[in-house]
């Protein structure tokens, strides 16, 4: 669960932050301010300021349909298509697809990430070149409200009302599936459609959706 196990850090622009922290659901508290002190230090990177608080790389393809709400950063060469909503706090790496309809907020996604059809990602980071399948959706908050438990063992108490999901490099999630609040997936591990996760996924594992989960190996 812990960050070097879950993440290549030099896939993203949040290395020194994520850095600062054990797990990585304590660094969703601080994406805003990260991005906001991140963003104007990319101006001479091929990033330009196009609305406040709203950094987007020369080569990013930006559909007009597509809603960028401050404060985020949108990587090289990557595509937000027609209708997507980033509501803010979002940073979005190089090489990444935000497809039609998907709705981002308060997110990392590390490069080459693909959320391409009608994903609901908030509150959570998306590692190295995992995908969401058209559909899938974290759930960040509790039917019941109360505080997001990790649950592992033992369980880890995180104090966040908000919380979706961690997926590690690599990680594949089949279409319609919901990651509950405060899920953990580890690298390499592929997610059949129409799953519902929670808790901790190991690394290198199939989860399938009668809720048994095999090793790859």
């Amino acid at each position: 669960m812990k960050i070097e196990k879950l993440f290549d850090l030099e896939h993203t622009l949040a290395k020194d932050y994520l850095n600062e922290f054990t797990y990585p659901w304590e660094a969703l508290r601080g994406i805003k301010n990260m991005i906001l002190q991140l963003g104007p230090t990319l101006i001479n990177r091929g990033y330009k300021e196009i609305s406040k608080n709203v950094w987007v790389h020369e080569s990013a393809i930006i559909a007009p349909t597509a809603y960028l709400g401050e404060p985020c950063i949108i990587g090289p060469n990557t595509e937000v298509r027609h209708c997507a909503f980033i509501r803010g706090s979002a940073l979005v790496g190089a090489d990444c697809v935000v497809g039609n309809s998907v709705e981002l907020k308060n997110v990392i996604l590390f490069d080459h990430v693909q959320t391409p059809h009608y994903n609901y990602v908030g509150d959570s980071i998306l590692g190295y070149k995992s995908h969401m399948g058209a559909g899938s959706i974290t759930s960040n908050v509790r039917s019941d409200k109360k505080l997001i438990i990790v649950h592992s063992d033992p369980e880890i108490e995180t104090g966040l009302k908000k919380f979706g999901a961690m997926l590690g490099d690599y990680v594949e999630v089949g279409c319609n599936s919901v990651l509950n609040p405060g899920t953990v997936v580890g690298r390499h591990t592929n997610i059949y459609p129409t799953t519902c996760v929670r808790g901790v996924i190991p690394e290198k594992s199939i989860v399938k959706n009668s809720g048994v989960i095999i090793s790859k190996f």
